[in-house]
């Protein structure tokens, strides 16, 4: 699958692929004969995963880390396990707080409902 491909199959931008690329948060994508990137299942998977990572917060450098341990083999597991678990914790104290938060616009929303509707009458 080509990079335009892989964009559109994704909703990111080219370049944004090639700079995943670029700075090691994906493995150098396989390419054809004449040095076009040509995107595999496994080169899919990586760029899905990015995605997933960046979405929950995890720092560039961080997903780097993950690649090159990767990329290492089974001794890094450990590792790895460990920054994925360090990540999820700092989610689960980041639902906690929004969780808060919510319940206090709740209570906010909620008490100037009642008001509106007892002005109303």
């Amino acid at each position: 699958m080509q990079i335009k491909e892989v964009s559109e199959k994704f909703n990111i931008k080219e370049d944004t692929l090639r700079y995943y690329e670029k700075v090691g948060m994906i493995p150098p994508v396989h390419r054809t004969s004449s040095g076009i990137r040509d995107y595999n299942e496994t080169d899919l998977g990586w760029v899905e995963l990015v995605l997933c990572m960046r979405k929950t917060g995890l720092p560039i450098q961080a997903i780097v880390e993950f690649v090159n341990l990767s990329k290492e083999g089974d001794t890094t597991l450990a590792k790895r396990l460990d920054l994925l678990q360090e990540q999820r914790e700092i989610l689960i104290q980041e639902r906690i707080q929004m969780d808060q938060m919510l319940g206090r616009l709740d209570h906010k929303i909620d008490y100037y409902k009642k008001k509106l509707q007892k002005n109303e009458h």
